[in-house]
């Protein structure tokens, strides 16, 4: 048996900020024209979006973004790996649950090639 401990609320702070920063930075890049603070990271605890779009970034990203970086995920990577063998094509994946709209997963640098 696997037991597994909970990661403490500042562990798991940092590892979402981290990704936070990470996506941030692709965001600016692909968007020369924006500023830093287009796209502001909210402070820690405060509800809402994961990122704070100023007018300007909002017209040209056209996207809310929530963003999760947790284990429980490894199937949808299972997944992901699986549309990428054996292509050169870019890989999706489309999931579905019950009761629920069916969902496109891609490669983040491919979603930014996409809307910039």
């Amino acid at each position: 048996n696997i037991v597994r401990k909970r990661m403490k609320t500042r562990s798991r702070k940092i590892k979402s900020r981290r990704l936070s920063n990470y996506v941030r930075k692709k965001i600016l890049k692909a968007f020369p024209h924006l500023k830093p603070k287009d796209v502001m990271l909210p402070k820690d605890g405060q509800s809402g979006p994961d990122f704070i779009l100023s007018k300007n970034a909002k017209k040209l990203l056209l996207h809310q973004f929530e963003l999760k970086n947790q284990e429980k995920m490894y199937t949808l990577y299972k997944w992901f790996d699986q549309a990428s063998k054996n292509t050169k094509l870019d890989p999706v994946v489309i999931c579905k649950r019950n009761g629920s709209d069916p969902l496109a997963i891609i490669d983040l640098d491919h979603f930014i090639d996409l809307i910039k």
